[in-house]
């Protein structure tokens, strides 16, 4: 490990809990056992169609069969070990296990696929049914959860700062959410590309949350990770999509530094250049277009926002091309959605009023 954990942040840079902050726990004396569990985190690093039948009545009292696209779900088991993917443990058409951690992961894959079927008629990651897999138990005390180009890997966590990651949807939402953007406008993964990747993958991550709940965006609490911190952490979640910079404030882990406007960007070669930090930048815009509209966040501040992603969005994209891009998909939408978008970017200092 370098003097300032440099060396060991890259390696954690595309999980959900950022490499800063698995950095600053490292050096805990309060939390020793999440100390050492954080340390062996940062030097770890890291098909075919199914459908389903809905049933209902129509108007007459005559019962209609539809068709339609199904999640195709495997949850594996590695033990605690570092080897993917693991033996698995639970199937698409298997009933509930005894182990909650795989049920949890389970469950929270059905809720994104749900979520991107019914808000943006996308089948899956790739809108071709892709399967969606995940491992539970890897590693020892393992404090983080990420995407590895293929799978959902989860850490259980050291119980001493991290409780275990399946059981928040919105960072299953989040990590599939990179699956989603992997296969749409690939966005570099550093700096400003890399950032709006941290923030579009958080937006779909409180989306499946909030689509699970049925809640609409004043109802919602736009954290990221709520329920991962044990109760020693004086701290909500990972992130605040609403209120960047105030997810958490810990004498241990320290403040949360994210920014909530372009004045205060972070400009630094750590987290992949800020990838985790300056999403707050872009997240607020978001939450703050949602809130604006009122109503279900998904139907079209989330609209805008997914067809700016999967329209011709460069891979390099900085801040202003995405604001530009979710604008013009906004008007799409309608016209209250573009004013609404625009006004949330140039909140936010992104673009100017």
């Amino acid at each position: 490990m370098s003097g300032d954990g440099s060396a060991m942040t890259d390696g954690c840079s595309r999980g959900v809990v950022p490499g800063y902050l698995l950095a600053k726990l490292a050096q805990s004396e309060r939390f020793p056992k999440a100390a050492a569990a954080a340390r062996q985190t940062l030097v770890a690093g890291r098909p075919p169609f199914r459908a389903r039948i809905d049933l209902s009545i129509d108007e007459s009292g005559a019962l209609v069969a539809e068709l339609t696209d199904a999640p195709n779900r495997t949850v594996s088991d590695a033990a605690n070990t570092d080897r993917l993917p693991g033996l698995i443990v639970r199937e698409e058409d298997d009933p509930p296990v005894d182990d909650e951690t795989v049920n949890e992961a389970f469950d929270g894959l059905g809720a994104t696929f749900d979520l991107l079927l019914a808000a943006f008629r996308r089948n899956s990651l790739n809108d071709a049914g892709a399967p969606l897999d995940a491992t539970v138990h890897y590693g020892v005390d393992y404090d983080n959860a990420f995407w590895d180009g293929t799978r959902m890997v989860f850490g259980d966590g050291d119980g001493e700062v991290f409780a275990g990651f399946t059981r928040s949807v919105s960072v299953i939402g989040h990590e599939l959410g990179h699956g989603v953007i992997q296969h749409t406008a690939n966005l570099e993964y550093r700096n400003q590309p890399g950032a709006l990747n941290e923030s579009i993958a958080d937006v779909l991550g409180a989306l499946t949350e909030q689509f699970l709940n049925g809640q609409t965006a004043e109802e919602a609490t736009w954290l990221i990770g709520e329920g991962i911190f044990t109760d020693a952490v004086q701290g909500q979640a990972l992130r605040s999509m609403i209120a960047p910079g105030t997810a958490y404030d810990d004498d241990e882990l320290g403040k949360d530094p994210q920014p909530a406007h372009m004045r205060d960007f972070v400009s630094t070669t750590e987290d992949s250049g800020g990838v985790h930090i300056n999403s707050g930048i872009p997240n607020r815009a978001f939450a703050l277009a949602a809130r604006t509209l009122g109503g279900h966040a998904w139907e079209r501040a989330g609209l805008a926002w997914y067809r700016a992603l999967t329209g011709e969005l460069g891979t390099t994209a900085k801040f202003a091309d995405f604001a530009a891009a979710t604008i013009t998909a906004a008007a799409t939408v309608d016209a209250d959605t573009e004013r609404a978008v625009r006004a949330a970017w140039t909140e936010v200092g992104v673009i100017d009023a």
